[in-house]
Parts: C-alpha cells; sequence; structure tokens
C-alpha cells in the first residue's frame, strides 16, 4: 500500500496541472515562491563580491529541478531587463562537488553589466541545463596544464577546484594570465586552494608589470620554466583568442580549448525580400538575406556579439514587428517583440529590430 503513495501523489499534480491549465501549476506557484517551479530551473542570489572594479562574483542556489554540471561545462543565465528576457553564457568556476553555484562575470555588455550593477541577493535568475565538451576526461590524467587568460579563468578553475576536491594524485600546474595583480581574478583564492593541495602549482603570469612568476604574453619557454612536462600532458586552456592559438600552435591535439564548432550555415539571398529596419539607430536596409548580424553591420551599427554561430546568445536583441528564419533550425518565427539572435536569424519579408 505504501508503495503507491507517491504514484497517487504524481496523479493528483497531474490532476492539478490540468485544472490549472492554460497557465500551469508552475505559474501558480511562481506567485508564491519563484524557487518553487518545477519545469524550469531557477537560481537564487545568495552571494554578490567584487573582485576588481569590472567584475562581480555571485553565488546562486539552484532550485531542485537542477541537474547537477560537470566542470568546464556552461550555463545560460536568464534575467529580465526592462520587461525583456536576456540570456548570456556563463561558466560556473566552483567544483562540480559544490552544492551551489558561482559565476565571476566581468563588465562588458548589457547583461554583464546588469549583473554587475542591478542583481543583488535576494535576486532570482533562470537557468538552463549545462552545455558543453569543454571538460576533464573521466579517466583523470597523471599530468594536468590549466592555462586562463582574463575572464576565461572561470571553467579551468572550476577544474582546478574539482581535481582538488578529488584529492587528485598527480601533478597540477595552473597557469593564470593578467595584465597585473589587481586584475588577477581569485588571487586569494587560488594561493588557498595550492596549500590545500600539494600537487598543485599555481603561476601567475603578468602582462603589463612586474612581479609575476611569469612575464610577457605566452611564449614556449614559459611552458619549459612552469611545466617542463608539458609534452606528456592534457593542457586546457581559456581565454583571449591569441592566447588559445599561441597553445594550440605549440601543443597540437594535446590541447583542449573551451571553442564551439561552428554549424553548417548556409543562406539563400537570390529570394531576399523586404526591408530592415533598425529602430533606435533610424537605420533602415533592404533585406540582403544574410544574418541580421550581418546587415547591421553593414548598416554600420555595432552590436554586442560573441560566437556568431547561435551558441553564446550575445547577439540577442528584441524584435518589434516582422518574421524571421532561424538559419540552424529553419524554424520560422513571426511574434511581435520577440527576442532573437542577430547571428542566426534572417529576415523573411519585412523586419524591426530595436537597435
Amino acid at each position: 500500500m505504501t508503495a503507491l503513495i507517491p504514484r497517487r501523489v504524481r496523479g493528483l499534480a497531474s490532476l492539478a496541472e490540468a485544472l490549472l491549465t492554460p497557465h500551469g501549476m508552475d505559474r501558480y506557484l511562481e506567485l508564491v515562491d519563484p524557487m518553487l517551479v518545477r519545469r524550469e530551473i531557477r537560481g537564487l542570489v545568495t552571494a554578490v563580491r567584487k573582485q576588481t572594479p569590472d567584475s562581480v562574483t555571485l553565488t546562486v542556489r539552484p532550485s531542485r529541478a537542477w541537474p547537477g554540471f560537470t566542470a568546464g561545462q556552461y550555463v545560460r543565465l536568464q534575467v529580465e531587463i526592462d520587461g525583456v528576457r536576456r540570456t548570456r553564457c556563463y561558466s560556473p568556476c566552483g567544483s562540480q562537488y559544490d552544492g551551489e553555484l558561482e559565476f565571476t562575470v566581468k563588465e562588458q555588455g548589457l547583461v554583464s553589466g546588469h549583473l554587475n550593477r542591478a542583481i543583488g541577493v535576494g535576486s532570482v535568475v533562470n537557468l538552463s541545463t549545462p552545455d558543453g565538451a569543454f571538460t576533464l576526461p573521466a579517466a583523470r590524467p597523471d599530468r594536468v596544464l590549466l592555462i586562463a587568460g582574463g575572464s576565461g579563468i572561470t571553467p579551468v578553475l572550476a577544474m582546478a577546484r574539482t581535481l582538488v576536491d578529488e584529492g587528485h594524485a598527480g601533478e597540477i600546474v595552473f597557469v593564470q594570465y593578467s595584465n597585473g595583480p589587481a586584475d588577477a581574478l581569485y588571487r586569494t583564492e587560488l594561493a588557498e586552494l595550492a596549500t590545500r593541495h600539494p600537487g598543485l602549482r599555481v603561476v601567475h603570469a603578468y602582462t603589463h608589470t612586474k612581479g609575476g612568476e611569469l612575464r610577457g604574453f605566452f611564449t614556449p619557454e614559459h611552458l619549459e620554466q612552469v611545466a617542463p612536462w608539458f609534452r606528456d600532458a592534457e593542457t586546457f586552456v581559456c581565454g583571449p583568442k591569441p592566447l588559445m592559438d599561441a597553445v594550440r600552435d605549440q601543443l597540437g591535439e594535446r590541447v583542449h580549448t573551451e571553442e564551439f564548432t561552428p554549424p553548417a550555415l548556409t543562406f539563400d539571398t537570390s529570394a531576399a525580400e523586404g526591408q530592415v529596419r533598425f529602430k533606435r539607430s533610424g537605420r533602415e536596409c533592404a533585406n540582403s538575406g544574410k544574418p541580421l548580424l550581418e546587415q547591421a553591420e553593414e548598416a554600420g551599427l555595432s552590436p554586442e556579439h560573441g560566437c556568431r554561430m547561435g551558441i553564446c546568445f550575445s547577439c540577442t536583441q528584441l524584435k518589434t514587428a516582422g518574421r524571421v528564419r532561424n538559419a540552424r533550425t529553419g524554424e520560422i518565427s513571426g511574434d511581435e517583440d520577440e527576442e532573437i539572435q542577430l547571428c542566426i536569424s534572417v529576415p523573411v519579408g519585412d523586419v524591426e529590430i530595436d537597435a
């Protein structure tokens, strides 16, 4: 009899869901507590701190729908700004064994600026399930070389913290590139992490000041100096593209970087018609059939963007009128006041963008 209770409870929940249509139970639970919703993942901000003047570190407690993540993966974090939901990708930088998530966000755009200035303890954000293949192998390598530059430290720090929590028996060298000590994110935490784990060595490389163990931008000599065994190691690097390219040129196939494989996108420009209007700037152009990001740039605008392949959500803008085709899925959408990704959205006739 007892074994039947969970099934009955689930049945009652399904019945309640049906009775509460068209909105569904989550819409009513949300009025009581946003963290109670069942079909979406929410996160409650429990701590906010500033490491540098242009960055913020948020501690977020995920709701029960959170499935956990693997160190190195990223999460789509969504906030509402002026009534519009905005989405960006950020990598949790804590250990995958932590109960809470930690995000460090450098201020460099609309969403990152909102997270730096308007989010406080008690704020609620939306989260996606984790994604990305920039992760440690299941069989941990004996020697691990972690290289980070700027805000690219987040997924690499998650790897270091995870390995320390696991009591990794091999060698770990963590090289952090920054302008100088004031810009070195997690400097104190990295020092504490090294004291916890004798196999971890933290190396600071300062590109613009003295004082670090290494000075200047990446060179092969840096590897010889801090990790002479690097040819036999698995290397994980995240940071500015020049840093990742330089490390890849030196190490070849044994380097792993947080980069996305671009999907095969094709655009038929021969049948393009209609006008594209960029509302706030007052710019207007004939639809060329290219993605809206390219058309905006050709019109002299400089929208925020990142991956240019529909993954990072940096180029999201509000479409106030018209229809667009998603170049990845082929889906056509015509809703008004709809948030779209400029890099993969192709106008179908007249379109107006709030940009």
